[in-house]
This record gives C-alpha cells, sequence and structure tokens, in this order.
C-alpha cells in the first residue's frame, strides 16, 4: 500500500465509523477529491505533510473526545479549501463538508458538528466542555510545539505560502499573529496539550517573534 493509499484509508476509516452502515456509498471518490485538494499546488505548509500530523496528534489525543472519527473528519475537511490571498477558506471549507458529507452517507446532525468544528479554526477558541473542538485545535497547533529545526521547516514554509506579500507587511502580520498567541491564556485545551506541548510552543513563539523584530527571514 502506498502513502497515499494509506491515508486515503484512514479517510474512509473515519467516515465509515461515523456513519450509518446501511446503504451508503462508496468513500473512495471523497476520498480522492480530498486527496487532490491537499495536494495543490499553491500549498507550501497546508499540504499533506500538515493533514497527516493533524491526524497522527488526534490519535494521540482522541480519548479527550467523545467522538474521535468526528474529529478526524473534521481535519480532513479543515484546510480542504485553501487559498492564501483569500481570508474564507475555513467557511469554504466548511461548506465543502456540508455539500459531500451528507453525499457521502454522514447523518445531518454529524455533519453540523464537523462544520462547526471546521469553522472553530477560524480562532482556535473551543468553549471549556467542548471536547472534540479542543482536541481538533490542539491538534491543529501542535506543530508551533515542534522541535527547533521542525519548527524553522514550519515557518519557512509558511512564508513561501505567502511569498506574494512584501517583507516588510509579511513581518507586521506575522508579528501581530504571534502576539496574539502569546497573549491567550492558554494555547492548547486538552490536558496533554497544556502538559506536553503549551512551555514549547511559547518558547518557539517568543524566538520567532524576536527574529522577525530583527528582520531576520523565517528559514529551514
Amino acid at each position: 500500500m502506498s502513502d497515499l493509499e494509506a491515508l486515503a484509508a484512514r479517510f474512509t476509516d473515519a467516515l465509515r465509523a461515523a456513519r450509518a452502515p446501511v446503504d451508503s456509498p462508496d468513500p473512495a471518490p471523497y476520498a480522492d477529491d480530498l486527496l487532490t485538494r491537499w495536494q495543490e499546488p499553491q500549498r507550501r505548509y497546508h499540504t499533506l505533510k500538515h493533514l497527516t500530523a493533524v491526524l497522527d496528534h488526534i490519535d494521540v489525543l482522541e480519548k479527550h473526545a467523545a467522538d474521535p472519527d468526528v474529529v478526524r473528519l473534521a481535519a480532513w475537511f479543515h484546510d480542504a479549501v485553501y487559498l492564501p490571498e483569500r481570508s474564507e477558506n475555513e467557511e469554504r471549507s466548511a461548506r465543502l463538508a456540508e455539500r459531500a458529507l451528507p453525499e457521502a452517507g454522514l447523518s445531518a446532525a454529524k455533519t453540523a458538528e464537523v462544520a462547526r468544528l471546521v469553522r472553530l479554526t477560524v480562532t482556535h477558541a473551543p468553549d471549556g466542555d467542548d471536547r472534540e473542538g479542543q482536541v481538533l485545535c490542539d491538534a491543529d497547533l501542535a506543530i508551533l510545539a515542534s522541535p527547533p529545526s521542525a519548527y524553522a521547516a514550519y515557518t519557512a514554509a509558511v512564508r513561501e505560502e505567502y511569498h506574494f506579500v512584501p517583507n516588510e507587511a509579511f513581518r507586521e502580520g506575522r508579528s501581530a499573529i504571534l502576539r496574539h498567541l502569546l497573549d491567550l491564556p492558554r494555547l492548547f485545551h486538552t490536558p496533554h496539550g497544556e502538559r506536553e506541548w503549551e512551555a514549547t510552543a511559547r518558547y518557539n513563539l517568543r524566538s520567532e517573534l524576536e527574529m522577525l523584530s530583527l528582520g531576520r527571514p523565517p528559514s529551514a
């Protein structure tokens, strides 16, 4: 089995686990469509590597979710529509889920939950009792707690996605995002995320902010 086939199987397994088994369509075409989207040429960070990492982190955090397969489906859709120059990617991704998942046999209630979770990635601010939202948001932000070389590769890939933005404008915008994140009372909401990732993520964010203040571009 190739890497793409193995990744597609993770989608089909999650969909089959989340939906009623009777007379449901073949999930393979839906997996293929999502894989095609995640390999679009404008992507540098929001790629299959990011998707796989988010799914892996959900596997680590799944005990904190009541319905981890719905969270996995939300991970597949959360950046399925992605154009760096557009600001409504999460909304368009949520609408894609709302169109595709009922066709694929998912119930209206679970489709609505997937779409809600996708929209939550705009703010990454789940409520205190939102277990599914906490797992998805923590999995999506876990890259912030990477070792130094992986974090540097992440920041370089983000800069490549925004290659059309002039350096000074990028530094200002990225710095504002980093300051916003550092001002949050907590970056991670699951017990695992708070314990294992919070301190490292804040160190990485502060280090990146310092480099940006010195005019140093992200580099791998």
